[in-house]
């Protein structure tokens, strides 16, 4: 049976990673908006509404958090570059995706800025060398450092996971 929570599984990499790697990764980032607007085209307000697993947000939450995490994740990546391993502060996501914003904006204006974020964010992504790549922020959950290398993945495999999750429900739904 068919994971709903992570259809393509957990991001996972272990081990040195390579520029090839990196380039494969940023390509999914620039691609991220493109892909998501193409996820959610023509769907109505009350498809936009429907939750893409059962206890799960709707197309419309997920849209908007995918929005409010690259906002969040770029911000870190800038803190990284500019302080020495900094701690960086968390955020209630569940509670983001629960306020009027998250469950009734229309989505074009989440789009529209994960858009020009993702134009900034390309930009930044190519301008860093192996050393500012090797830098890193402090989860203070988890006491993890997390380099921005594989940060640059992490966030790859997020909008693959969450432009999944709305795929999955159209192909479901015959949408």
């Amino acid at each position: 049976m068919e994971d709903l929570r992570y259809p393509i599984g957990l991001f996972e990499h272990e081990g040195e990673i390579t520029q090839e790697q990196l380039q494969v990764w940023m390509a999914d980032i620039e691609s991220t908006p493109r892909r998501l607007q193409a996820a959610v085209a023509g769907l109505s307000d009350e498809q936009l509404d429907t939750p893409y697993r059962p206890g799960g947000w709707s197309v419309r939450q997920v849209v908007h958090h995918v929005a409010d995490s690259h906002l969040n994740s770029y911000t870190r990546f800038k803190l990284a570059l500019t302080e020495e391993q900094p701690t960086i502060r968390p955020y209630y996501e569940d509670r983001w995706a629960s306020l009027s914003d998250g469950k009734s904006a229309p989505v074009e204006l989440s789009l529209a800025l994960l858009d020009a974020l993702h134009s900034r964010w390309m930009i930044l992504l190519h301008s860093l060398n192996q050393d500012q790549l090797a830098r890193a922020f402090v989860h203070p959950e988890s006491g993890n450092k997390i380099r921005l290398d594989w940060n640059v993945g992490n966030y790859a495999w997020h909008g693959n996971h969450h432009i999944t999750h709305i795929t999955r429900l159209r192909d479901r739904r015959g949408w």
